[in-house]
């Protein structure tokens, strides 16, 4: 389960450094996420969602 405080770090390192920026950061929150293809697809789904829903 992904908390909102992980996904607004997610959506910032988006921001300000961009989308592989935030998969390396999404995998060093999620070490389970083996798979750079599944983290950037992860990585869009999350900035594509609204903050707080």
């Amino acid at each position: 389960m992904l908390s909102e405080d992980d996904a607004d770090v997610i959506r910032r390192t988006y921001e300000a450094r961009g989308e592989w920026a935030a998969v390396v950061e999404l995998r060093r929150l999620y070490k389970g996420v083996k798979d750079n293809a599944d983290a950037l697809r992860l990585v869009r789904t999350i900035v594509a969602q609204p903050r707080g829903g």
